[in-house]
């Protein structure tokens, strides 16, 4: 197999790229990605693109976000600068275009001003159709004398959200990009993409890059194949560990609030057996990039990180994202599970929540005031924004609904209220009329004047013979006692429920205080009912303790299962061959429908989603082969 596969390897079909004006964009979707068919949305904004028109698309990750600026890319007259807000982004895109047969590159502080000089002349030259570039190359004098001097027809935003102050992710450096734009000489079209985007941030966008007449394309959120959960643990590293090990074949990654629970967690990890690296801003230059390797190749499986790993990472074959602490929003939480599952086979999404984790994200909001390049105001306006997605994010993972439409609504998009594919839909809730105990507890924040936080009501309405309720006078308060029955778990639930419907709300200080709502008065004066779903308590959390099945088992018979094994050691094989990482030969998704249609010759392979002719003139021997074989053991 070694001979064979060097000789192929070696044959390789170079393409030298030039204008594909007399493409269809079908006809370019097929032979560089190698798919039949748009997916929802992309045509939409492709078709604007062409048409001179600029556009702004919100779409899930994994989407295909990039294939709508990639296929007009190749289309329009001159070149496509795609500004990009890491270099591991800008990196990895650029791999997957020249496995496709795109030539394409990227300018960032990675190269040396030779290396960068060299670039732009081949692009001048008309090598490249598509270039990457960081926010702060843009007003560099070379680069500007660059732009100034070749047809651009196309800036791409990528990561859009970065540009709004009011996205999660902030980044100052991307207003550079309006400036950028004022100083060429003929205005090129705008497109700009992100994956999370409130109707605030998207017009933020909007308004910041000055786009005209756009054509604006929300997709919906929805990516039905990842299973969400949230489990609540005291033991974060014995269910981290049993999960992994039921998952030990998968890619994954293990998100981590600070650096020090990441050195700790992989530590852990690694103590028992398990191939792990880690990733934070803490580690040198080279250590991260070596991390970030050993996981794209698949030579560590399992990366624990900050989010400072991660933005814009393609690996499509990344089975699970556990979140070890909960993150600070929605935007983030989202963001960074949608990391699962690019190629749409199914994925899990799980977090371990304690109440410690919103002890910690307060603090580390409160850390950043300091951090931010802003005007005062500016930064007192996005802290109380921070510490309501904190709230929201509090609120999902104590919910008892289900857990997909509380983030779809989230995001302004609404459906059904079962998904089947999370663990509250699993699970087996009761409906329980909790009116009384709801009313004790608000009447109990309203004979304290408001002036004291969740544990301290808590305590008094469970009749607790603490410090703080003696010195605060609250064992004289009426409630005192009242819920002394109610064990301490079910008052909490209750209280996050009236927190979640908003009959009761906390302040965004440090002293996170329980206020009344415009609601509050329907609770006690007007009748209103208080009804929520609680676990049934033979129960408790049952469809966390079982087990599902990995992303592969949830589609394959054994035979199948053991040609995806097959096909996946062949792609390993080649990826080591050719330097790259393995999901760039071929996708998970991509194997899996090998395995279901056993394609037989060219033609079925090239049928098979992305596939495309150059990789099929690479690799298609090779794989027939492997499925031939296959076929031939189980006749």
């Amino acid at each position: 197999m070694d001979n064979k596969l060097d000789s192929l390897l070696s044959n390789r079909l170079f393409v030298t790229l030039g204008m594909e004006i007399n493409m269809t964009k079908q006809e370019v979707l097929g032979k560089y990605f190698g798919y039949g068919s748009f997916r929802p949305g992309q045509e939409t904004l492709i078709d604007a693109i062409l048409d001179g028109r600029d556009v702004l698309g919100v779409m899930p990750t994994g989407a295909g976000k990039s294939v709508c600026y990639q296929v007009p890319a190749l289309m329009l007259p001159g070149i496509t600068l795609v500004v990009s807000p890491l270099i591991s982004l800008m990196m990895d895109q650029v791999k997957a275009l020249n496995q496709a047969g795109i030539h394409a590159a990227y300018i960032n502080s990675s190269l040396t001003e030779g290396q960068i000089g060299r670039a732009l002349t081949l692009a001048a030259q008309g090598r490249y159709k598509i270039i990457y570039v960081a926010p702060e190359r843009l007003e560099t004098e070379g680069f500007l004398a660059f732009a100034g001097s070749v047809e651009i027809s196309m800036v791409t935003v990528d990561e859009a959200h970065c540009i709004s102050q009011w996205g999660q992710d902030f980044r100052p450096s991307y207003l550079k990009i309006t400036q950028f734009l004022e100083q060429l000489p003929a205005r090129p079209i705008i497109s700009a993409f992100t994956a999370t985007a409130t109707r605030q941030v998207r017009e933020d966008i909007l308004c910041v890059l000055g786009l005209a007449d756009p054509e604006v394309l929300v997709t919906g959120f929805n990516r039905e194949n990842l299973y969400f959960e949230v489990r609540h643990v005291k033991n974060k590293d014995a269910q981290l560990l049993d999960y992994i090990s039921a998952h030990s074949s998968d890619s994954g990654i293990i998100y981590c609030a600070t650096r020090k629970n990441v050195e700790s967690v992989c530590a852990y990890l690694e103590d028992m057996g398990v191939d792990a690296t880690r990733y934070h801003a803490g580690l040198g230059a080279d250590e991260r990039r070596r991390a970030q390797e050993d996981f794209l190749y698949d030579l560590k499986p399992v990366m624990v990180a900050t989010n400072a790993f991660g933005m814009g990472i393609d690996k499509s074959n990344v089975r699970y994202v556990i979140h070890y602490n909960m993150p600070q929003s929605l935007e983030n939480y989202y963001q960074e599970a949608g990391r699962a599952g690019r190629d749409g086979a199914a994925a899990d999404c799980i977090l371990f929540y304690s109440p410690q984790d919103v002890r910690t994200n307060q603090y580390l909001i409160e850390k950043s005031k300091d951090d931010q390049e802003m005007e005062p105001q500016v930064r007192e306006a996005v802290l109380e924004k921070d510490y309501e997605r904190l709230k929201k994010m509090t609120y999902y993972c104590v919910t008892h609904d289900c857990l997909r439409d509380f983030i779809l609504r989230y995001f302004g998009e609404y459906g059904s209220s079962y998904c089947g594919n999370c663990s509250n839909c699993l699970a087996h809730f009761e409906s329980e009329d909790v009116t009384q105990v709801a009313k004790t507890l608000v009447s109990c924040v309203a004979g304290s004047r408001q002036r004291y936080g969740i544990n301290v009501i808590l305590d008094t309405v469970h009749g607790a013979n603490t410090v703080k309720v003696r010195n605060y006078g609250l064992d004289r308060n009426p409630c005192y006692g009242k819920l002394s029955k109610v064990d301490t778990p079910r008052l909490r639930q209750v209280l996050n429920h009236l927190l979640l419907e908003d009959y009761l709300t906390v302040t965004n200080d440090e002293y996170k205080l329980l206020r009344f709502t415009p609601k509050t008065k329907e609770l006690l004066e007007d009748g209103a009912r208080v009804v929520m779903k609680l676990p049934r308590q033979e129960e408790g959390q049952a469809a966390q303790k079982g087990k599902r099945p990995s992303g592969k088992a949830a589609f394959l018979e054994d035979e199948e299962r053991d040609l995806f094994e097959a096909l996946r050691a062949l792609r390993m094989e080649i990826a080591r061959q050719e330097r790259v990482p393995p999901y760039l030969v071929f996708s998970d998704k991509t194997l899996l429908e090998m395995c279901r249609k056993r394609p037989e010759d060219r033609a079925q392979l090239l049928g098979i989603s992305g596939v495309g002719e150059r990789k099929l003139e690479k690799y298609g021997a090779l794989f027939l082969e492997c499925v031939e074989k296959a076929s031939k053991r189980s006749d």
